[in-house]
């Protein structure tokens, strides 16, 4: 079970308490400080990604997030943007984004708003971000979950 989860409508302005408690949650899970603005740029990216595939999509269901301190800190988004035909999320490998043969960008695909293309982007910047970064498609192809974690230096005890 997750240390914390959230759940918020896909506003743009719910992505800073996702990346304020993402932080808070990090440090009292014994995360590196050194790793906590990495931590922060990460969930925000993600967050802003779901948030702009449920607008570009006209989803008003909640982007959750869900924190847990266990032996790696993670964090999961999850967004249920929908995988039309001109909407179909991007590859589950982040590393398609990387490779040097991928084809450059240009323009904007045909039947795609701005806000698809910079969710899409989002998963080229996690994939540059991250190391360890897993997308995949969720509720059959209904949405996709972006799972980022990273090493857990210490716990901090109560008291």
């Amino acid at each position: 079970m997750p240390t914390v989860k959230l759940s918020f409508s896909p506003a743009p302005a719910h992505v800073r308490t996702a990346r304020l408690v993402g932080v808070a949650v990090a440090r009292r899970a014994g995360v590196a400080e050194e790793l906590l603005e990495e931590i922060r740029l990460a969930i925000g990216e993600a967050c802003s990604r779901a948030v702009a595939l449920h607008r570009s999509n006209g989803v008003d269901d909640l982007v959750d997030v869900a924190m847990d301190d266990g032996d790696r800190f993670t964090v999961r988004v999850v967004d249920r943007a929908g995988n039309g035909t001109a909407l179909a999320p991007p590859p589950t490998d982040p590393a398609l984004f990387l490779a040097d043969s991928a084809p450059p960008v240009v323009g904007t695909p045909e039947g795609l708003s701005e806000e698809a293309m910079a969710a899409r982007m989002g998963l080229a910047l996690l994939a540059g971000l991250v190391d360890d970064l897993e997308v995949a498609t969720v509720g059959d192809g209904v949405g996709t979950e972006v799972s980022m974690s990273w090493p857990v230096e210490r716990r901090l005890v109560d008291g």
